[in-house]
């Protein structure tokens, strides 16, 4: 009867995991086919004892292949992940998400789409700079108890902070998570480096990316003022995000509903 009772417990505590980030699967399941259709591209299944490192030696490769996969998380058995057919490819620009122009602005702009799980850096004669991976708000967050999406739409960096940079909110009660060369945009929303870039959106709204993508858009890229591009969410994610009020919401003048933007400004996004 005890093993019945905990096998219906844990049975229960699964069923509420998957409401929960069941649309959080769906979207990596769907970048993931895209990846394993992708030519250029072929899908392995993890064995058991493998990790990063000892499947990709050569830290270029190694890097390439996390990017492709929008992930610097462990990897685990049974987990596919997508790899080059050629095997001595490591430039990461050949397999970038975005569109390599966009109509030029004249200024530099940031776009991150939660749809590719990835953001790209354009310059101000409209060519891309460089891509990476990125992981934005998820669509529930069980400690607050409500969802917790990236706000859509365009703003523009207004405060920078070093490697020192930290949550003052999370984890809850006191904050305190490492938020290294964050870069503020709208109100508590921010992106900025992390060890956990886990392939979908898994934050509390803030756009987490790679720490080596954080250190050059934050002293190499982005100034004051930088417009940052948040594009919607996929499938009926971003219907319930506009609902939502988040109390770290604040107001901005520099931002503007995406629903209110022009069509121009969003260049069509690719998927190789």
């Amino acid at each position: 009867m005890r093993i019945l009772i905990r096998f219906t417990i844990l049975f229960a505590l699964l069923i509420v995991f998957l409401i929960m980030n069941g649309d959080s699967f769906a979207a990596r399941g769907w970048l993931l086919q895209t990846l394993c259709n992708d030519p250029r591209l072929y899908c392995i299944v993890v064995h058991k004892g493998e990790t990063w490192d000892s499947l990709f030696p050569n830290p270029s490769r190694r890097d390439l292949v996390m990017r492709i996969n929008r992930m610097n998380t462990r990897i685990w058995p049974g987990m596919r992940i997508a790899i080059p057919r050629d095997p001595y490819s490591t430039n990461s620009m050949e397999y970038t998400p975005f569109s390599p122009y966009r109509i030029p602005t004249g200024r530099k702009m940031i776009i991150y789409s939660p749809a590719l799980n990835a953001w790209a850096a354009y310059g101000p004669a409209g060519n891309i700079i460089r891509w990476g991976p990125g992981s934005g708000g998820q669509d529930w967050c069980p400690d607050l108890g409500r969802p917790c999406h990236t706000p859509s739409g365009k703003f523009r960096v207004y405060e920078k902070r070093g490697y020192g940079c930290a949550s003052t909110k999370f984890p809850k009660p006191y904050g305190g998570a490492p938020m290294p060369y964050c870069m503020f945009f709208k109100g508590g929303f921010a992106m900025h480096g992390s060890r956990g870039v886990p392939g979908y959106n898994a934050s509390h709204g803030c756009v987490r990316i790679f720490v080596d993508d954080a250190e050059w858009l934050n002293k190499g890229f982005a100034n004051m003022g930088t417009q940052v591009i948040i594009l919607p969410y996929p499938f009926h994610s971003y219907a319930k995000h506009a609902q939502l009020d988040d109390e770290d919401d604040e107001d901005d003048d520099d931002g503007e509903d995406i629903a209110q933007m022009n069509l121009d400004d969003l260049d069509p996004i690719k998927i190789s």
